[in-house]
């Protein structure tokens, strides 16, 4: 059973970046598929960006393609998520998230019933 731990959010400005990451214990880390998501005040968990086991294929949300940017360090059992600029919007926690997949190196998920495990989550605020 994996553990997950997120770091990395903060406070900034509009228009600023900022770097999450996601720490794996307890699993191999090369076997998950891994995913982030954010959720803001009085809304549901939304998805954010994704990516499969080996870092070959990744998909994001409409609302933070191009901006933001997920990647993997099988080597490092860590996530990451580098977010540029960065709008008022994108205020939330968010939580990273992992499921074990045995069958395909490509394959990456979208939806939150689709991921097993998930981490406390970071605060990202961002002012205008």
């Amino acid at each position: 059973q994996v553990q997950l731990v997120e770091s990395g959010g903060g406070l900034v400005q509009a228009g600023g970046s900022l770097r999450l990451s996601c720490a794996a214990s307890g699993g191999t880390f090369s076997s998950y598929v891994m995913g982030w998501f954010r959720q803001a005040p009085g809304k549901e968990r939304e998805f954010v960006a994704a990516i499969s086991k080996t870092g070959y294929r990744r998909g994001y949300a409409d609302s933070v393609k191009g901006r933001f940017t997920i990647s993997r360090d099988n080597a490092k059992n860590t996530l990451y998520l580098q977010m540029n600029s960065l709008k008022p919007e994108d205020t939330a926690v968010y939580y990273c998230a992992a499921q074990k997949v045995d069958y395909s190196s490509v394959v990456y998920y979208t939806e939150k019933y689709e991921y097993t495990y998930w981490g406390q989550g970071t605060q990202v605020t961002i002012s205008s």
